[in-house]
Order: structure tokens, then C-alpha cells, then sequence
């Protein structure tokens, strides 16, 4: 398979790892990135995670909850350029698709598609942006959460943004925690809120790259299950929200925080989006 440079730098952009190890890692996958990635990680390398199914390029993200907070959803809609992304049409496009989703509490991009958006429909509207700026525009994630008290988080350049739902409307300091958390969220990347959260699929391949590494490291075949388990349970540490440390007061995981305002106060889910994630 003929790997271009352009491959190569993608793998760069999404690892972090040099140039001539993600030659190697596509190489080695014949041109998978997320293999590639794995490859990376059990050959030891600091790989920032980036995942190929989550790669976009340029746009506008965004995050709103309903008036009565119950209903938080968080939009991506990309483009090709940044030039275009900035646009003050694009952006007032980006925000009125979150808008019409609030409104009608829709629950994927493809619902919005359909729907009335001035004198046209939404698909319409991306068809008519696609003939003036010559680029694909698309809806690429369309995330909600719905609780009894959903929080939204817009971080600055509006690349990245999350919502985040808490099961106690009522809760003490809910509207700190809910804000926290949500920065938590943007800050952190964990990929579930508990350990329980975690696909399995995602278990057995943390496993895999665990064995793997500590074979390449010369440990004993009875000791690779047990450096392999150790491994996951450092990644359900740093990787899953309740038991990170908390950004804010590390002496403390997020748990610990929920709970010292309100045992009883939980997280029910959340999502996050970022261009180029």
C-alpha cells in the first residue's frame, strides 16, 4: 500500500509521534489510523490519542441547554478552511442549527436535516453554503443530554465545547458543580464517567496494549496479565471522570467533590466535541 506524506503528517497531527514512526505504524496497518495508533502506543510511544473516526478539520463548535435546563445538546458543523469557519455567516448558521435543535428537542444531526430553516430547510441551506464557498459543509455530531439539570461549556475559539447532565436539580451548589464539571470534561477528555461506563471493546484493547508492552519489556509471561491489569485500572484512573482528580483541587477526585456538596448528587452522562478529535 503506498503511504503519501500526507497520511503520515495526518498520524503526525493526530499521535503526536515523529514522522518516521508514524510511517511505520501505517506501514505496519496498511494505512488504519486507529490501528496505527494502537501500534504506536504498544511500541511504548506518548501518543496524544487523537482517533481517526473523530477527525474533522475546520468549523465551528458550539454547546446550549433549554430555558428549563433540562435538555443540553452540543453541535459540530465542519468545513474545509479556517477562513471559512470564521465566516459571520457560517458561524450565525452553526448557531441557529443549535438554536432549531433546542427548539425541537431533535436528538441526532439527521433530524435536523428536514426542518424548516427560514424560507428553506436545513439541507438546503448546507447546499446553498456549499455553492457560495466552493467547500463540503456538513453537520458532523449532533449530541444531547437530557436530565434533570443539564450544564453546557463553550471553551474560547469555540473548538471545543461540552454539556454534561446531574440527576438532582436541587442539589447543593448543583450550578458550581454543574459549571466545574463541565470545564472538567473539556480539560480532561475522559471517555466515560465510571469505570462501569467503559465498553468492553475499549477494555480488551487497553489489555492488549498492556500485555503487549510489557512483553516488549522483557517481563516474565506470568507477570503480563497482572502489569496488564495495573495498566487498566491507571487508565479508568485518568480516563473516567469520577476518578480523575478533580482540576480544581487535585487532592481530590471528581467524586469526592460531587460528594462533599451532595452525596447523592450524580452524574448522568456527558459529551464532549472537538474539531480535529
Amino acid at each position: 500500500m503506498n503511504i503519501t506524506a500526507a497520511d503520515v503528517n495526518k498520524l503526525r497531527q493526530m499521535s503526536g509521534a515523529g514522522m518516521m514512526d508514524c510511517k511505520k505504524a501505517l506501514q505496519e496497518t496498511e494505512g488504519d489510523f486507529d490501528k496505527a495508533i494502537d501500534y504506536l502506543r504498544k511500541k511504548g510511544q506518548k501518543v496524544a490519542g487523537k482517533r481517526a473516526d473523530r477527525d474533522a478539520n475546520q468549523g465551528f463548535v458550539i454547546a446550549k441547554t433549554s430555558d428549563d435546563q433540562a435538555y443540553g445538546a452540543v453541535i459540530m458543523v465542519n468545513c474545509e478552511t479556517d477562513f471559512v469557519g470564521k465566516t459571520e455567516e457560517f458561524i450565525k448558521f452553526s448557531k441557529d442549527l443549535l438554536d432549531l435543535g433546542l427548539a425541537k428537542r431533535i436528538h441526532t444531526a439527521a433530524d435536523l436535516l428536514p426542518l424548516s430553516l427560514g424560507t428553506t430547510t436545513v439541507e438546503e441551506k448546507l447546499n446553498e453554503l456549499l455553492g457560495k464557498t466552493g467547500e463540503k459543509i456538513q453537520i458532523a455530531h449532533f449530541e444531547v443530554v437530557e436530565a434533570p439539570v443539564v450544564f453546557a461549556y463553550n471553551h474560547f475559539g469555540n473548538r471545543l465545547a461540552t454539556i454534561i447532565g446531574m440527576s438532582k436539580k436541587d442539589a447543593k451548589n448543583v450550578m458550581e458543580i454543574g459549571h466545574e464539571l463541565a470545564m472538567q470534561v473539556a480539560a480532561m477528555s475522559p471517555v466515560a464517567v465510571d469505570k462501569d461506563n467503559v465498553t468492553q471493546e475499549v477494555i480488551d484493547r487497553e489489555l492488549e496494549i498492556g500485555k503487549d508492552m510489557a512483553r516488549q519489556e522483557g517481563k516474565p509471561e506470568e507477570m503480563v496479565e497482572k502489569i496488564a491489569q495495573g495498566k487498566l485500572q491507571k487508565f479508568f484512573k485518568e480516563m473516567t471522570l469520577l476518578n480523575q482528580d478533580f482540576i480544581k483541587d487535585s487532592k481530590k477526585t471528581v467524586r469526592q467533590y460531587i460528594a462533599d456538596n451532595d452525596k447523592d448528587l450524580a452524574v448522568t452522562s456527558f459529551k464532549r466535541l472537538q474539531l480535529g478529535v
